[in-house]
């Protein structure tokens, strides 16, 4: 099978939910990403076979985003594009889609992405107010629609607000993030650790122009907005935790990812195609694997499954990795993976990994995490960052909501 090649990625500026993207749909973001991308690479549209497209807060009036990216960008329309949604590892979905195809030989050129306007979601009403509205809609007489509009009271035009609740636990990631915080031995220092390494990372590679390379500006910004430059453990220890308030909480919003607004989109290629095109590649996808888990037993411990069998099925280990990604969704749900990683959970101890060869950019934390956007970022900034470094293997690690989990190996010749 022909291997497949991470030319390279391009993004929106990550910014966080209710700010300078708030008037932007989740359309114009993804446009945006994509635009930003055919132009930094000179990539000729007609060259370009399938789009994938992940998205977890669902547009009720656009069904399928990516079809749509196709018409607004005026691409052609013989590009086969269709939507993904699985959380948290929606992108990395929409790339192992693409990645398959382009393995299996049905196409050469693909792109993959996501994107998550999380400014504006949409606005939702009771079962009993949207079954009015809804009979109102389709009675058949103005005398029908408004015998059945008198049916309304004071109480139906409340808006139902969205919970990130779990529908099987009743639970929001950030109470399972702090059950198994407790049940590790997570401590609030450690998480906050965590995050001020992910703020200060990012915020020297923003400076260097790491970060910021793979960005399209917009709206007249041209870099993350939610990196903390200057924060402190003294600044972070500032704040209450907020899933637990019972005084054994140790999760904040200061180690945790924040909502975010923001789209990217990477693009992926056979080698033999990149390099007849005159494409150097960044890296290549060398293998994926996914695991899921009862989230009863951990909503996000399901990495400790998918990254020691991705690396007992390639026959590497983690000691090959030249640096390793782990998504950031908090602070204590990286390090209660990294101690199920070096002590063995369901699956057999893999080691420890070096502080520096963790998240050596910064992570979500310090980036953002717009759900869908966050696996189409990662691997455009591991494979840049294989690429600078002329690293031999990455690693990729990303939880999910749901109890699921992605874990990838990127690799370079």
């Amino acid at each position: 099978m022909p291997r497949v090649a991470i030319i390279g990625g391009m993004r929106t500026p990550f910014v966080k939910a209710g700010g300078a993207f708030r008037d932007l749909t989740p359309l114009q973001l993804s446009t945006h990403a994509v635009r930003g991308m055919l132009d930094r690479f000179g990539l000729d549209p007609l060259k370009v076979d399938q789009l994938v497209w992940g998205r977890v807060l669902h547009d009720p009036f656009v069904s399928n985003p990516a079809r749509e990216i196709v018409f607004e960008l005026e691409l052609p329309s013989s590009i086969r594009a269709y939507m993904v949604s699985n959380n948290c590892i929606s992108s990395i979905h929409a790339a192992t889609d693409v990645a398959d195809a382009i393995a299996l030989g049905r196409i050469e050129v693909g792109i993959a992405g996501g994107v998550e306007a999380m400014s504006s979601v949409p606005v939702l009403f009771g079962r009993e107010a949207s079954a009015i509205f809804l009979q109102t809609a389709m009675a058949r007489s103005k005398k029908d629609r408004l015998r059945t509009l008198l049916k309304l009271r004071p109480k139906h035009f409340f808006p139902v607000p969205l919970a990130f609740k779990e529908p099987s636990t009743g639970l929001s990631m950030g109470e399972h993030a702090e059950i198994s915080a407790k049940e590790w031995g997570i401590t609030r220092e450690e998480q906050d650790d965590i995050a001020l390494r992910s703020h200060r990372r990012a915020a020297e590679a923003t400076r260097d122009g790491r970060l910021t390379a793979e960005i399209a500006p917009l709206k007249g910004i041209g870099q993350d907005t939610i990196i903390r430059h200057d924060t402190t453990r003294e600044k972070m220890a500032i704040l209450r935790p907020v899933f637990d308030r019972s005084g054994q909480g140790t999760i904040t919003a200061a180690n945790s990812s924040p909502l975010t607004d923001g789209a990217a989109a990477v693009l992926l290629m056979s080698e033999e195609r990149a390099r007849a095109e005159g494409y150097e590649p960044a890296a290549f996808i060398k293998a994926v694997e996914y695991a899921a888990i009862d989230p009863k037993d951990g909503l996000l411990m399901a990495p400790a499954l998918s990254v020691p069998r991705l690396l007992r099925r390639t026959g590497l280990t983690l000691a090959e990795m030249d640096f390793v990604e782990v998504h950031e969704a908090f602070g204590a749900q990286v390090a209660f993976n990294l101690a199920a990683w070096k002590k063995g959970w369901r699956e057999e101890a893999i080691g420890e990994i070096p502080p520096e060869k963790l998240n050596p950019l910064g992570s979500s934390i310090a980036v953002g995490h717009p759900f869908a956007a966050t696996g189409a970022r990662i691997l455009t900034t591991a494979a840049n960052e294989m690429k600078r470094r002329d690293a031999r293997y990455a690693l990729i690690s990303i939880c999910a909501a749901g109890a699921m989990a992605a874990a990838v190996i990127l690799e370079r010749p």
